[in-house]
């Protein structure tokens, strides 16, 4: 790694990874209602409905809003990392800016997998694209309003390039952590961070650099919750630069995401470096990216892992097509409502397994008070042709809280108002 000084403010107090949830979304809401460029409704018919406001010009993002559900980005993962970071980060006081922002190549999906982890706290850092070695616009944007304190932990930068290609914007200073290939660049990100928690690595996260993306999509989510490093192997074996870096963790446990993409011989070699434990739907269970994406939410180990099986949790939707889109959100499964990720296989339609799975966890208020009950919050990633308009409409109604005569299985809140503990 190699650092690059340029002149930069003064440096502030880190900011508290955990806080964002409501302001998020609020400050979202503000951007679609007030950026410039918003079309005005045109007027409708008598029973006619106006259409949603959604793109903002200057912020190059959307942010359309139903009752459980915002959508955050726009045609592409540049877009979507900007609406994602500015949500996470408005930038408007000192706590809602970020200490450092990760710069990655929009079309390294390795790397931009592998830098997930940097969302995790201490650091908490979002992740914005570089396209042929510099920010466009959108980014540029958004790195000016998240306005970065700078990292204690990583001498005062304020942006961490993770490409030797990406130019470090003027008047930022800057870091580098990048490598030849995505084996030594994950293991490169793995140390870091090391340095930056200021402590030895116990858990990793593999998945296969040569297998389907969107198999392997929810471990940026896993990654930024867990704070616990990608790293990359193929369906062929264990490179060296994996190798080596598990070596040096002292047979750390190791998560396996997208497991059918690395077949049983290289898991087989893994556990040469540590105790295997594959993140999978389980025998019988829908194995295509929506289902492995259910099971990652569902999966728990100890204190590893969300381990959602009932009400009252963020979730963020994306499309398996678009993979550069899990990097993108991977900081709102590290702050806020800590979601994980959930996969849809096309623009429109809630596929099988995963609405079987959002029945599941669908709040039920205690008896007919809704107030005392929990809530399911929706993250949408991308525009419509991410995610249709009607698919965001079906996923609002499976996270709408539903009022029974009686507490059943999925009625978890108290009959009782919660009480606050004494200091």
């Amino acid at each position: 790694m190699r650092e690059r000084a340029r002149d930069t403010p003064p440096l502030r107090e880190p900011r508290t990874p955990r806080l964002m949830a409501a302001l998020g979304a609020g400050v979202a809401m503000i951007v679609a209602l007030a950026g410039c460029g918003k079309a005005a409704p045109e007027q409708q018919g008598a029973g006619g409905a106006e259409p949603v406001p959604a793109k903002t010009a200057a912020a190059g993002t959307a942010a359309t809003a139903t009752r459980n559900t915002t959508r955050l980005g726009g045609a592409e993962a540049v877009a979507d990392a900007a609406a994602v970071a500015r949500a996470a980060y408005p930038g408007l006081t000192a706590d809602t800016r970020p200490q450092a922002v990760v710069l990655a190549d929009a079309n390294d999906w390795p790397g931009a997998l592998a830098a997930s982890v940097l969302a995790s706290a201490p650091l908490g850092a979002p992740l914005l694209y570089a396209q042929a070695g510099k920010l466009p616009q959108a980014s540029m944007r958004a790195l000016r309003a998240l306005d970065p304190t700078g990292a204690s932990a990583l001498g005062g930068a304020q942006v961490l390039l993770l490409s030797t290609s990406i130019e470090a914007p003027s008047g930022y200073r800057a870091r580098e952590a990048a490598a030849g290939d995505p084996y030594s660049l994950a293991a490169s990100v793995a140390q870091l961070l090391a340095v930056i928690r200021g402590a030895s690595l116990r858990q990793v996260i593999v998945v296969a650099a040569d297998g389907p993306p969107a198999l392997a999509m929810p471990a940026a989510g896993l990654a930024a919750e867990s704070a616990a490093p990608i790293l990359f192997v193929t369906s062929r074996g264990v490179p060296a630069a994996t190798a080596s870096e598990l070596k040096s963790l002292g047979r750390p446990a190791i998560y396996t995401v997208g497991s059918a993409a690395i077949g049983a011989p290289v898991l087989a070699q893994l556990g040469r470096f540590g105790t295997v434990k594959p993140v999978e739907a389980r025998p019988g269970e829908d194995s295509t990216a929506a289902g492995n994406a259910v099971a990652v939410s569902r999966f728990a180990d100890g204190s590893f892992g969300w381990g959602i099986r009932e009400p009252g949790h963020g979730l963020v939707f994306a499309n398996a097509t678009r993979p550069f889109d899990a990097p993108a959100a991977a900081i709102l499964s590290a702050t806020g409502d800590y979601a994980p990720l959930l996969l849809l296989e096309g623009a429109g339609g809630v596929p099988a397994p995963l609405s079987s799975y959002l029945s599941d966890i669908q709040p039920a208020s205690p008896g007919s008070q809704p107030v005392r009950g929990l809530y399911n919050h929706g993250w949408l990633i991308g525009d419509e042709s991410a995610i249709s308009a009607l698919t965001q409409a079906e996923l609002d109604a499976m996270l709408e809280i539903a009022t029974h005569s009686s507490t059943g299985e999925n009625a978890q809140a108290s009959e009782e108002p919660p009480t606050a503990s004494a200091e």
